[in-house]
């Protein structure tokens, strides 16, 4: 077999993996907080920036347009979970940020997702599991490097 059908076959089984993984997380989500993914990661990247963020920087950080952003914070902020807060010098602008009972809901919702988490891969132990991350970040590492290199001879030519 080439080099190229093994990482072939690794990419598979990863993309199999996860997407396995996912669909248990979305019933879950559903059935146990009558919510959805797209929420949960909207509310997680939320609480990781106490201070709130604006739209475009949410959708950075989740990687999505704005448009996939909004329909969500528009439904988090009629419920009371997510707050619009003015910015200043910017009248255009709106920070997002999560409310008390946001944060709250956010909690049980990210103890539980722990707990799932934990279940579905406590076949790994704690020490394969910090170092199959290790070795997906490096990775990540090399293939952020190696399309900023891509991109920048692209621009160069």
């Amino acid at each position: 077999m080439t080099a190229a059908k093994d990482r072939l076959r690794l990419w598979l089984r990863l993309l199999k993996v996860v997407r396995g993984i996912e669909t248990e997380l979305r019933e879950k989500l559903r059935r146990d907080h009558n919510t959805t993914l797209p929420r949960f990661d909207v509310m997680s990247a939320l609480s990781r920036h106490p201070d709130g963020l604006k739209m475009s920087e949410l959708s950075g950080v989740l990687r999505v347009s704005n448009g996939n952003v909004t329909g969500i914070a528009d439904r988090l902020s009629d419920e009371g979970l997510v707050e619009r807060i003015a910015v200043p010098g910017d009248r255009r602008a709106m920070r997002l940020r999560l409310t008390a009972a946001g944060l709250a809901e956010f909690a049980d919702q990210a103890a539980a997702h722990e707990t799932w988490i934990n279940d579905v891969l406590s076949g790994i132990s704690p020490e394969e599991a910090r170092a199959m991350a290790g070795r997906l970040q490096a990775f990540a590492d090399a293939a952020r490097t190696a399309q900023e290199t891509r991109q920048k001879d692209s621009a160069d030519a």
